[in-house]
């Protein structure tokens, strides 16, 4: 199996930027982690993060050799319509992931346009949001 793992605007400062939110492990270490699992479950993977919204939206057109997107659109979520219509555009599947609880911050955070769109959505687990979405799509591959 394949996976693209996508990360949005300001997660490349994970670890610095609010640690109470978002923890303290960094973007390096948390891609780390992603890559050694994937490593152990002979997956292949490539992790990408850009704060411009059409590199995402190209990442996602070209995805159609991936079994699955795990997808963290940052600040995207809650406005992007055209992040949302790449997902809508594409066969590939994508679960949509935050490490913050977006249900439990600020009103305009608690609404997601791209969730609509994607199988499904983790928030709220820290980077174990990312590692239980690639159990989902191998969960979803044996059946």
């Amino acid at each position: 199996m394949k996976f693209l793992f996508l990360f949005g605007p300001n997660l490349n400062l994970l670890g610095s930027r609010e640690p109470g939110i978002y923890g303290v492990k960094t973007f390096a270490e948390i891609r780390q982690i992603l890559l050694d699992e994937a490593d152990k479950r002979g997956v292949e993977t490539e992790i990408f993060q850009s704060n411009h919204e059409g590199e995402l939206i190209d990442r996602i057109h070209s995805a159609d050799d991936y079994d699955g997107i795990i997808f963290n659109p940052g600040a995207y979520t809650h406005y992007s319509y055209a992040i949302r219509d790449a997902i809508a555009a594409v066969d590939t599947p994508v679960v949509e992931v935050h490490m913050s609880n977006i249900y439990a911050r600020e009103e305009f955070r608690q609404h997601s346009v791209t969730a609509p769109v994607s199988v499904g959505q983790v928030s709220g687990l820290g980077y174990y949001g990312y590692l239980l979405a690639m159990e989902y799509f191998l969960a979803e591959r044996q059946q």
